[in-house]
């Protein structure tokens, strides 16, 4: 127990020895020896402290790539994200640039929230794999990215939904088929496709129907234009049925 306690201290001493030492070789020596032990806090803090004094010599991006593998390895994606984006753009020729612009992507991908909060961590990651995939289309790489591009803009498009919906719900149906068609033309190939066009099919309905009478002519026709744009894309939909039902409630409406 003594001896265990000795060890302790004696670790801290060399630890805080090195903190307060001005050799920028010693930190570095000292800073890989901690992360190989996988102690990333103490490697990171070394790391964070000679970023610049190694900066334009030929350690430079060791030393950033290692300072952002640290806060990667504590699970800090946040400042993991940003270390690694900042790597990719001041070391572009480095062969650790391709790496760290993936684990860029990545970093702000396990930071992405749920649909129903603010998405900018989401977008952040589609943009750096978008650049990811342009630069490096070879890479081992590319297949998980643009997977996890497709699972975010699904989450983008959730969350538009979900807007959308909220609108409807309150009879906002203007609101609605805005969202509705902003999320088709910005994700045309989302798994919510179906579900979006009957959504934005019955918002058209909803607000021909409550339009006043001058107004309801023109609405209905323009329901019945997105009831052949659903079908046609979509003839054995569940909701089939009831836009069938739509439709010839609309025809009524414009031969009359």
């Amino acid at each position: 127990m003594i001896g265990m306690l000795s060890f302790a201290i004696y670790s801290c001493s060399s630890y805080d020895t090195v903190l307060k030492s001005t050799d920028g070789n010693l930190k570095f020596r000292k800073a890989l020896e901690y992360y190989q032990e996988e102690d990333y806090v103490r490697a990171g803090n070394l790391f964070d402290m000679i970023v610049n004094v190694f900066k334009g010599t030929t350690k430079s991006d060791t030393v950033s790539w290692y300072q952002a593998q640290s806060y990667y390895k504590q699970k800090d994606y946040i400042l993991g994200g940003h270390y690694f984006k900042t790597f990719a753009e001041q070391f572009p020729y480095s062969p650790f640039a391709e790496e760290a612009e993936y684990l860029a992507g990545y970093c702000y991908f396990l930071e992405s929230p749920k649909p129903a909060l603010d998405q900018e961590n989401s977008l952040m990651a589609i943009e750096t794999f978008g650049s990811f995939v342009n630069k490096y289309p070879n890479s081992v790489h590319v297949s998980e990215a643009k997977e996890i591009t497709v699972q975010l803009k699904d989450k983008l498009v959730e969350k538009s939904k979900n807007a959308a919906i909220l609108y409807y719900d309150m009879g906002y149906y203007k609101a609605s088929i805005v969202a509705l068609a902003n999320s088709l033309i910005e994700y045309p190939k989302t798994k919510y496709r179906e579900e979006l066009m009957w959504r934005l099919l019955d918002s058209n309905y909803k607000l021909a129907q409550n339009s006043v009478p001058e107004k309801q002519k023109d609405r209905f026709q323009v329901t019945i234009d997105e009831y052949y744009s659903f079908i046609s894309e979509f003839p054995n939909s569940e909701f089939k049925k009831d836009a069938d039902r739509i439709y010839q409630i609309s025809v009524k409406f414009t031969t009359n």
